[in-house]
């Protein structure tokens, strides 16, 4: 028991120095061992009385001895409590919760949600170097792209069934403290990126999507969202490609409805009407009534069909020009015979002249 005690004691001393040494200050403290009663208890030279719940009014406690018994450090040199079992013994359930605020490195007490958001930036990390999508055009230009807000993307972090209009500060909060617990799940790099969706950060959202995609590249939804994101810059191409790609991986026991509106979008884009109209029909399917596709497919239908008239001027425009050059090489073949058969038409008229008798 002796042997422990000292160990405590020397640990103790050792961690009051460092602790003197990180906050600067002149306040220093005093412990002494004390064997009454064989146990070997550390305790301070100047404690302060404080009554436990339930318990002796004479009992001597140092708040300082038992936060540096249950306090440790972390990457960033923030202090967390490790246990608060004396603390609130000691003081109550009221103080309970300042037990556990963050300390910063001076000792100081901070509230959980100031901790890190402060100097917290929300992002992915530092970017990857390579994805299997870094050939596409739209996202080799990620640091040029304008800023384009998608406000409508924040209805996905809406609750189901909940009433209370989107708070953004409340979403930027909730996905930091999500980074901290779980800093390299694929998932939170898909809800940042959206979340700089909304923001308008193009750049941002793209380079947390490649992250994730470095991790998962066949992931669905990941590839739909960037998909969503070079459609908007009007990359189409880029665009159809990845969300095509995301039909080829998405999982056989979920729907693709979205995959296929999203391609009836871009397929319209392009002035495919009827392959558009496809997709579209296929979205009823999965999704009866769905609003959006009827729209578009009513909109569709309302306006000519603009592909079937370029492709008929197009055909016309060939027959034109087919009839013409055979007329010319027509006419050329007439003049080149002609030329060559005028000198014995000639020389034959001469002929017929010399041998001519005169009139009497």
């Amino acid at each position: 028991m002796f042997d422990n005690s000292c160990v405590r004691l020397s640990l103790l001393l050792f961690t009051s120095c460092l602790l003197h040494n990180l906050t600067e200050s002149e306040t220093s403290y005093s412990w002494r061992l004390d064997l009454a009663g064989g146990e070997g208890k550390i305790v301070a030279d100047m404690g302060i009385n404080v009554p436990r719940p339930g318990g002796p009014s004479d009992e001597k406690q140092e708040l300082m001895m038992d936060i540096l018994l249950s306090t440790v450090t972390d990457n960033e040199g923030m202090w967390r409590k490790t246990s608060t079992e004396n603390y609130c013994r000691l003081y109550g359930i009221s103080q309970c919760q300042k037990a556990n605020h963050a300390r910063n490195n001076r000792g100081m007490l901070i509230e959980p949600d100031d901790a890190y958001e402060d100097d917290e930036v929300l992002d992915c990390g530092k970017p990857v170097n390579f994805t299997y999508y870094d050939h596409l055009v739209g996202i080799q230009n990620r640091a040029s792209h304008l800023h384009i807000p998608e406000p409508e993307v924040a209805t996905i972090f809406k609750k189901k069934g909940s009433k209370k209009d989107i708070d953004i500060d409340a979403i930027e909060r909730r996905l930091k403290k999500s980074k901290r617990e779980k800093p390299k799940s694929v998932e939170i790099y898909n809800q940042i990126a959206n979340f700089w969706r909304i923001k308008g950060d193009t750049q941002a959202s793209i380079e947390c999507f490649r992250r994730a995609l470095a991790v998962s590249p066949n992931n669905a939804e990941i590839l739909l969202n960037l998909a969503r994101v070079l459609f908007n810059l009007q990359y189409l191409d880029d665009a159809i490609f990845l969300t095509r790609r995301s039909l080829e991986v998405q999982p056989h026991d979920q729907s693709a409805w979205e995959q296929h509106f999203q391609l009836g979008e871009i397929l319209k884009a392009y002035g495919h009407f009827q392959e558009a109209a496809l997709h579209l029909r296929h979205v009823l399917e999965l999704r009866p009534n769905h609003q959006p596709a009827l729209l578009i497919l009513k909109e569709m239908e309302a306006s000519p069909d603009s592909t079937v008239h370029v492709y008929t001027m197009l055909i016309i425009v060939c027959l034109v020009l087919g009839v013409l050059g055979w007329i010319l090489s027509t006419l050329d073949a007439t003049l080149a015979e002609e030329q060559e058969n005028a000198p014995f038409h000639r020389n034959k008229s001469l002929s017929r002249l010399k041998h001519r008798k005169p009139n009497n």
